[in-house]
Order: structure tokens, then C-alpha cells, then sequence
């Protein structure tokens, strides 16, 4: 059952061609015997599974049953989990236990899903490789030699690996949709304010936003309808009602209008990636829908932007970590200063501590208006490109990443790293939704095509990303060592 979809393994527990018990125990095998290479997981928490997994089948026996009743799945290691460590992929929270859930985390287990455990994840969720974790990198599941994107890399490689059928992530410049596109599978970063961040510890919070990861846009459309909706927890949750998401999944695209913005079909496109993207593009027209070129006239300036913006928030957000209240303190401090500097130099990893001392300097008097405020205002630029191009076109479609998957330590310093996020960035400063799903390979490795819609556009998205899942099988496709003879 590993190589199995959400809604395939949704159907055959419902069938009761397998429990949820043998189902969780069989993963949880599967976690035991192949994660010590992939190192996707933080915290296997199986004695939990086990016992949600029997009062999945519980439920189901009594006629309770939903479509995610007894369905295991993995939370990225930034959900509050109660009673289970919760680190932010970080010494800093090494030894945090999370006193209660998450509001995605209550969500899931109200619809009797079984959580395997936590995902690997970039510190603090700052990466685009999984490689800053302090738990260790990640390796792609497709090339053990590679990276599977960040900063969910941990949840992607584990539904590439055949662990889980599905997982949580979450999204601040793309680190649900590239790590999705390293690893063959798909992921949906919702509209801000669609899925609530209560529980899930802050990055940026203007632009951090949870959403669910799996191997097909229908999966998706099932765990959006659980965790979506409004939160009073969370002052930044959109009051909005929630569609069922799967309803609209086999409209047909006769008639939908595609924009192909010309700011990233430009230099810098692996050109593999490009012939996949191209052939993608050439699915849609056979469904039925109509292509054309639009602008984004703002995009260049949306790393600088993000790159102001984000580690603002994030110098804000940690500094509640100080070594007094929880987290990582250091030992036998001489006095509160010492406490608080050496307590935050050994817990913070480098990536951390460099995007903290920008987004102080960036807050600091004499520079607030030459750079936070001024990125501020790109911000809605930015977002005003999209919305003038939903005027032309219903969405948006383009490479998710530059290239594929690169190679472990390939990316030597900083900016080469950021620059991994061109394609994805501008979404999260817009707040609108954006889907990768698989669409070819560039060599071994896999390919993303990002599909964007305007604000609260999910059940679209769903849609059209469907679609090109019944016209195609990429998202189907398999790594070698998802066998079981390997």
C-alpha cells in the first residue's frame, strides 16, 4: 500500500480490504527500514499512530467513518503537537514538548487521520534545502545525491519515499511548491488567511501560511477540506465559508484562459525544465484551454522584497527565544546578558542568525524607511501585477523552480540559495494560492508546474491541476527506492 494515493488508501480502508492498525504498522516498517538514508523524519511517533489507528478502525467499525478516517500522514515538525517534541528543525527547540495542538493538528485528528510523526524541515523553516536542519539534510528519495527542496523538505521526501501518503508543510516563499517539484509529488500553498496558523510557530508571519502535500491535486483537495476555515485563535484567519474542494475537481477546461508570464521564461531556466513546462502547457491546450502571455512587470524585485520583509518578521518572532522561558539554555550563564547571548548563539543555526541580524538592521532607526517600508510598498506592486493579470487570464502557469533538484552542498552561499525561490516568492507576498504538480523530468529528476489563481481560487486550482493528472501520469511516477527490494 505505500505506492498508493490518499483517496486510493481512503477507498480500501473503507472497503476493508485493510485496517487501519496493518495499514499504520506497515509504514511504520517501512519508516523503520528506509529513513536511516532519507532521513525524513524528526520524531517517529508510533505508539500514538498505533492507538489512533485503532480508534480509526474503531470509528469506522461503529459507522463513523470520513475520507480520512484511519489514513496515516505526517506533520512538518513546526505544528504544535501535544506531547510530542515540537524543534522547528533547531537546537533552540531540541527539547520543547508542545503543551497542546495546533489548529491543523486538532482538525486532522477530529477526522481521524493517524500521524506518523514529524517531518524533517530548514531551521525555522529558513531554506530551500533542507540542509540547515539540525537534525541533518535530507536526501531526495528520486537521487540520494540531491536535495528535496526546502523548507518541507522532510514531508516531501517522505510521501517521494512512500512513508506517508500525505503531509503537512508550510509555505513562506515556495517551501511547499519547490520541494513538492524536487520530489515528484504534489503540493498546494493556500490563499493567507485560508488554513490557520494557530499553533504553527512563526517565520514571517505575513507570509507564512500551512497547506497540505501529497501525491495527487484529488489528495490535496481532501486535506484542504479538513484543516481550511476560520480560526478565533488566529487574528490574521479569513472569516470565509469553505467549499467542499473536491466538487469541482472533473470540470472540464474547455474554455479556460492560461497566462504564461514572460518573467519566468527568461534566462536562467534550465532548459529541461522549460520542455517540460512546454509540454505541460500543450496538455491544457489539448483540454480545451486557450494560452497566452502576460507580464509581471514587478517580479525582479520580489527576492530583494522578501528578503527585507521575512527576516524583519523573523527578528521579531524569535526573539522570544532567549534561554529564559523555554528552548535551548546555555550552561552556567554569569549573568542575564551571557544567558541571553550564549544561549541564542549555540541554539540558532547560521542561516537563522543571518536572517535574524538582517531583519534587525532592516528595523533599526535610519533604516526602517529605506528598506522595510520600501520593500512594503514593492509588496503591493507585487501583488497588483497578479490581480491586473487575473483581469486577462483564470491562472497563472509556469516552471515551480528554476531547475530540478540540485546537489547536496551545490549551493555555496547565500544569495545562490535564495535565488532558488524566484518563481515562488511573489506569491507569498500577494497571499494568493499557488499548486505544483509533477510534470516531467529534467535528466532523473523531477519537474513541477506551478499553477497560481487569484485569492481563494483553491477550488480552481484543484480543478485544472486534476485535469492534467487524468491527461498525464507524472504524479504516478515512482523513485527506485520506493520498491521494497531495495
Amino acid at each position: 500500500m505505500h505506492d498508493k494515493t490518499l483517496t486510493e488508501i481512503s477507498q480500501a480502508l473503507a472497503a476493508g480490504t485493510i485496517s487501519s492498525r496493518e495499514l499504520t504498522q506497515d509504514l511504520l516498517g517501512r519508516i523503520d527500514r528506509h529513513d536511516k538514508t532519507i532521513n525524513s523524519f524528526i520524531t517517529v511517533t508510533a505508539d500514538q499512530a498505533l492507538s489512533a489507528a485503532d480508534a480509526a478502525d474503531q470509528a469506522r467499525a461503529n459507522g463513523q467513518a470520513g475520507p480520512l478516517t484511519g489514513v496515516p500522514l505526517a506533520l512538518k515538525d513546526i505544528f504544535c503537537t501535544k506531547d510530542v517534541r515540537t524543534s522547528c528543525g533547531s537546537r533552540m527547540l531540541d527539547n520543547f514538548v508542545a503543551p497542546y495542538d495546533a489548529s491543523v493538528v486538532e482538525k486532522l485528528k477530529a477526522a481521524g487521520s493517524v500521524s506518523l510523526g514529524k517531518t524533517n524541515m530548514d531551521e525555522f523553516a529558513m531554506g530551500s534545502s533542507n540542509e540547515s536542519s539540525f537534525y541533518g539534510a535530507v536526501k531526495n528519495p528520486w537521487d540520494l545525491n540531491a536535495v528535496p527542496g526546502g523548507s518541507s523538505g522532510g514531508s516531501a521526501a517522505a510521501i517521494a519515499a512512500g512513508f506517508v501518503p500525505a503531509a503537512l508543510g508550510t509555505d513562506t516563499g515556495g517551501s511547499i511548491r519547490q520541494p513538492a517539484a524536487f520530489c515528484g509529488i504534489t503540493g498546494l500553498k493556500p490563499t493567507y488567511g485560508r488554513v490557520s496558523r494557530y499553533g504553527m510557530i512563526a517565520y514571517a508571519s505575513s507570509l507564512d501560511q500551512g497547506g497540505p502535500m501529497a501525491r495527487s491535486a484529488e489528495d490535496c483537495a481532501h486535506l484542504l477540506n479538513a484543516i481550511a476555515g476560520h480560526d478565533v485563535r488566529d487574528s490574521t484567519s479569513v472569516a470565509r465559508g469553505v467549499p467542499d474542494y473536491t466538487e469541482e475537481l472533473t470540470a472540464p477546461l474547455s474554455g479556460l484562459k492560461i497566462g504564461l508570464p514572460r518573467e519566468y521564461f527568461g534566462d536562467g531556466l534550465d532548459s529541461g525544465v522549460r520542455q517540460a513546462i512546454d509540454e505541460a502547457i500543450k496538455v491544457y491546450e489539448s483540454l480545451g484551454a486557450s494560452v497566452r502571455e502576460v507580464s509581471l512587470p514587478h517580479t525582479q524585485y520580489a527576492i530583494p522584497a522578501y528578503y527585507v520583509i521575512a527576516p524583519a518578521e523573523a527578528s521579531s518572532n524569535l526573539s522570544r527565544y532567549d534561554g529564559v522561558r523555554f528552548g535551548h539554555r546555555c550552561d552556567n550563564p554569569l549573568d542575564l546578558i551571557d544567558l541571553y547571548k550564549r544561549s541564542r548563539a549555540e541554539g540558532f543555526g547560521e542561516e537563522v542568525k543571518r536572517r535574524i541580524l538582517i531583519g534587525t538592521h532592516t528595523l533599526s532607526e535610519g533604516f526602517f524607511d529605506a528598506y522595510y517600508k520600501k520593500a512594503q510598498q514593492v509588496r503591493r506592486l507585487i501583488r497588483q501585477d497578479f490581480l491586473d493579470a487575473f483581469e486577462e487570464v483564470d491562472v497563472l502557469m509556469g516552471p515551480a523552480a528554476p531547475t530540478p533538484a540540485f546537489d547536496l552542498g551545490a549551493q555555496k552561499d547565500p544569495v545562490s540559495m535564495y535565488l532558488q525561490d524566484i518563481y515562488t516568492i511573489a506569491v507569498n507576498l500577494a497571499g494568493i494560492p499557488g499548486i505544483s504538480v509533477p510534470a516531467g523530468f529534467s535528466g532523473q529528476r523531477p519537474v513541477g508546474l506551478q499553477i497560481l489563481g487569484t485569492h481563494f481560487a483553491e477550488t480552481r486550482l484543484l480543478n485544472v491541476a486534476h485535469q492534467f493528472q487524468q491527461a498525464t501520469d507524472w504524479h504516478t511516477k515512482r523513485p527506485a527506492m520506493t520498491e521494497e527490494n531495495r
